[in-house]
């Protein structure tokens, strides 16, 4: 019997690998053409980097929005049925996106992807379903080289396709999500369940009620700080960098395509290679710790690079941001009871979310100053810097919070008998 449970938890983690590499690889069709594609609409690079970052946020705000509602509904109705919704509306957004004839039809779908794409929170819970949490770490990097891989391969497609039409990608990602639906629909297995479930309430579903969950311990709420000043500095990438890449490299699609496949192949390296083995040596803190340094060294390079090699050369330390997360989320999970994980997924998606609002604004912002005809700061690596900094501060503020956390595990774990439950 621990055989056959042992191979059905494999079993499970394979299915939902497969469903995120999936969905990824649609995401990771249109990154190399969807700014172009903006740019082309507004006219000209200046233009573009404010409505890219806002293109980004308005993204980023459904998220915040609906992160928590969708956590809450697959801690009531399970994480398969939401998995698969999301992937068929992912499907149709980006019928919708091939064929817009402006940039308010752009936005739109921008807007139904933020929605739709706020299930990946689900992904995490689904993983903490099927994991002890002693193993957590290992499994969410195991998510993160998921992802990883569909980086791999959706730019390098979307860089090819786009070389032929600015919409033949997102044609390619409609049927990418496609895909991951009907796989999901007849193999995806159920992972909650039904005496593990919490009943549905808009209190919880709510921006705000959910992060209330956070406010529980000091150490949770600590550790949100650091999520949002990590997905603060990332996204300087979705703000600026295929914009960058052609205003000061020259780099065509296909170049940015093959760039950020790099991008994904190395972080996948990371995340399912070397998360387990340095957890194992250093512990979460630390590794945590590490992840945001060396994150934050590979960012300055690029702002600092003179060439297209450096700019690539700087992808290896900051590959190492990929040891963060992982151990970021089991710190977390670990301090929340086994029916809240969906919330808590939720809640961390909804503060990565008000990152995502407010960093692609200010990054585009700070890039369209910067490369302005006649600006008075005439230099694009800024973005670059001010992300380096953010990031060295969360290293901060995660070595000083983290010191306490496993101390508030134990003290969760004593009070169990107890109470019954979490």
């Amino acid at each position: 019997m621990f055989g056959t449970a042992i191979r059905g938890r494999k079993a499970a983690i394979a299915f939902i690998l497969v469903t995120a590499v999936l969905d990824i690889v649609a995401m990771g069709i249109v990154i190399p053409v969807l700014p172009e594609l903006i740019r082309q609409f507004a006219g000209n690079d200046s233009q573009a980097g404010w409505l890219n970052g806002l293109f980004v946020a308005l993204w980023a705000g459904m998220q915040f929005l609906c992160s928590p509602v969708i956590g809450s509904l697959s801690d009531k109705y399970g994480r398969r049925p939401v998995i698969l919704i999301s992937a068929a509306g992912l499907a149709a957004d980006y019928v919708l996106m091939a064929v817009a004839p402006n940039l308010w039809w752009l936005a739109l779908g921008r807007i139904i992807a933020g929605v739709t794409s706020s299930a990946f929170t689900t992904a995490f819970a689904y993983m903490a379903d099927i994991t002890p949490p002693e193993q957590r770490a290992k499994a969410y990097g195991l998510i993160g080289a998921a992802f990883s891989a569909g980086f791999v391969a959706g730019p390098v497609i979307g860089g090819f396709l786009g070389e032929i039409s600015p919409r033949a990608p997102f044609w390619a990602a409609a049927a990418m999500s496609g895909i991951a639906f009907l796989y999901g629909l007849f193999v995806l297995p159920e992972s909650l369940a039904p005496e593990k479930r919490m009943a549905f309430s808009w209190k919880r579903a709510n921006p705000i009620g959910a992060m209330t969950l956070l406010s529980r311990h000091p150490e949770l709420s600590g550790l949100a700080v650091v999520i949002f000043l990590l997905h603060f500095a990332h996204h300087v990438f979705s703000a600026i960098w295929v914009l960058y890449s052609y205003h000061i490299f020259g780099w065509t699609p296909l170049q940015a395509g093959l760039a950020l496949s790099a991008v994904g192949a190395l972080d996948m390296l990371v995340q399912g290679v070397l998360v387990g083995p340095i957890v194992a040596r250093l512990g979460d803190r630390k590794t945590m710790v590490m992840g945001l340094a060396c994150g934050a060294l590979g960012i300055a390079i690029m702002g600092a690079a003179p060439t297209s090699f450096w700019y690539l050369f700087a992808l290896l330390p900051n590959a190492l941001w990929g040891l963060a997360m992982p151990t970021l989320q089991s710190l977390m999970t670990r301090l929340v009871s086994e029916s809240e994980q969906g919330q808590l997924q939720g809640a961390n998606m909804s503060v990565g979310s008000i990152a995502g609002i407010v960093s692609p604004l200010f990054f585009g912002a700070v890039y369209a100053f910067t490369v302005k005809p006649g600006s008075s700061l005439p230099y694009a690596g800024l973005s670059y810097y001010i992300a380096a900094a953010i990031l060295l501060a969360g290293a901060l503020v995660g070595w000083y919070v983290a010191r306490n956390a496993v101390r508030a595990e134990a003290n969760l774990d004593a009070a169990q008998p107890a109470s019954g439950n979490r």
